[in-house]
């Protein structure tokens, strides 16, 4: 869903009332603050050239997904960038409960 621009709806369904989510520039909790968040990112940005999910793995066990994505965006302004980043999530009934984001934060 994300990489079809759906990423709002994917978060809709996939992340749980309370859901954290960290990351090197600090740490949300609360579906509510997690997608207001999510909202400025994207209203920050002027134009999406390419999302990819270049690897996805699980551990059963721990009911943890790993996701390597790779976005090709221009920040309003004109600032294009390519981020990089591993999400590790935590999943409980069907549900994201935490997410942690690996990147460079220059």
């Amino acid at each position: 869903m994300v990489a079809q621009g759906q990423l709002l709806d994917a978060f809709d369904k996939n992340y749980a009332e309370n859901i954290i989510m960290e990351e090197p520039s600090g740490k949300r909790e609360g579906k509510l603050a997690c997608r207001e968040y999510e909202v400025q990112f994207l209203n920050s940005v002027e134009a999406f050239h390419n999302l990819e999910v270049k690897a996805i793995s699980e551990d059963t066990e721990k009911n943890k997904v790993f996701v390597e994505v790779m976005m090709d965006l221009t920040f309003k302004g004109g600032n294009r960038v390519q981020m990089e980043q591993v999400a590790v999530q935590e999943w409980e009934n069907d549900q994201i409960i935490h997410e942690r984001f690996y990147y460079n934060a220059g």
